[in-house]
């Protein structure tokens, strides 16, 4: 197969509501979407879901940009492949940026899927025809708000509710919802804000008898050490997401016992080649994983669905609808979650879902257009 033409769209979406984490808050997204091209005229879409500023990891849309455009346009264009793990092992030599590197790879597993006229989910070695859907929620200005919020998505099927936190914003929310919702599958997740030595570890040691299905990544990416002390001391799971970007990230946190769940984030491990490696890693381990999302536009959330079908993802995935983000998506049909499940796409090939090329060529607050 041999990629003749790379185009690039930067795309921006209205969030339906405001959303806070640890460390910023936005109202909308903007995320780069690939389209490649082969010699017979098929294309293959990917989705670059970095965040826009340096809070969550290093890398932004701008640099995501640039890198696309000199680095890996270039080098996917050079020369022919079989299979879209091919592709990932010529990008390993560019270091980092797996953002980048996610979205041609998810660009090319859609392109060989259609052309080998699978569904991506089987291309994969899914097995799942739906998917269990968890929804994250962020911080709100009250504690009355998040309880409307959690409220509203419980009764809209959603099984698992994640809930942003931070220093000061812990306990009572938390023991609120809980106490709302007693059955409910509850998780929180950090992104890095609590440090070991700053007086921090009270409050994640109470959260322990708070009956959370994990607390998700507590400390910095690079504080394994910390991690596995305060696993250690709780009976909660600690479940790691930014601090694994590769395989061996992976293998160095379960050694130290860091995390006893992993959340695979097709995005932040560089595309669905990484993603399916580290599902297989964990499945061997017996380490539970789920998949991650980074609030993708369509063509990243059916990456996501189709790695969610993989038979290692015991946990509710965030691969919740579009439209709790979004008022008008990107792709059509749109991804819908009904009473908590989201349909796996196994009657088309590729992805499953049409872009709107039409809306996205004429919305592009930039574009980029490479050719052999």
């Amino acid at each position: 197969m041999r990629v003749v033409r790379v185009e690039a769209f930067r795309a921006r979406l209205a969030l339906v509501h405001e959303f806070e984490t640890s460390s910023h808050r936005k109202s909308y997204l903007e995320h780069v979407l690939v389209r490649i091209a082969d010699e017979s005229g098929a294309a293959g879409w990917g989705e670059i879901a970095s965040p826009s500023d340096p809070y969550y990891c290093a890398e932004t849309v701008e640099t995501c940009w640039l890198v696309l455009a000199q680095y890996l346009a270039p080098l996917l264009l050079k020369e022919p492949w079989e299979h879209p793990s091919q592709v990932a092992r010529r990008m390993a030599r560019i270091r980092g940026n797996h953002f980048a590197k996610a979205g041609v790879d998810i660009a090319c597993w859609d392109l060989w899927s259609r052309s080998q006229g699978w569904p991506l989910a089987r291309a994969l070695g899914g097995e799942r025809r739906t998917i269990p859907a968890g929804v994250s929620l962020g911080i709100e200005p009250t504690v009355e708000g998040l309880l409307e919020q959690v409220a509203k998505h419980v009764a809209g099927g959603y099984s698992r509710v994640k809930l942003k936190i931070s220093p000061g914003w812990d306990l009572d929310p938390v023991r609120a919802v809980r106490a709302a919702h007693p059955e409910l599958l509850l998780q929180v997740d950090a992104n890095g804000a609590y440090t070991e030595f700053s007086g921090h570890l009270a409050a994640l040691e109470a959260l322990d008898d708070v009956g959370l299905l994990m607390i998700e990544q507590p400390f910095a990416p690079g504080a394994l050490c910390a991690s596995g002390r305060l696993q250690a001391r709780l009976r909660t799971p600690i479940c790691l997401d930014e601090s694994i970007e590769s395989l061996g990230e992976l293998e160095t946190a379960l050694s130290l016992g860091a995390c006893r769940i992993v959340n695979v984030k097709v995005a932040r491990m560089g595309g669905l080649t990484a993603a399916r490696e580290a599902h297989e890693a964990c499945l061997a381990k017996g380490i539970p994983v789920w998949c991650g999302g980074m609030h993708e536009f369509g063509v990243g959330r059916a990456a996501n669905v189709a790695i969610a079908s993989l038979s290692g993802f015991t946990y509710p995935s965030d691969v919740s609808g579009s439209d709790k983000y979004f008022k008008r998506d990107l792709v059509s049909p749109p991804i819908r979650a009904v009473k908590g499940e989201v349909a796996v796409p196994w009657g088309e090939p590729g992805l499953g879902h049409a872009v709107d090329e039409e809306r996205v060529r004429a919305e592009a607050l930039a574009s980029l257009d490479l050719r052999a």
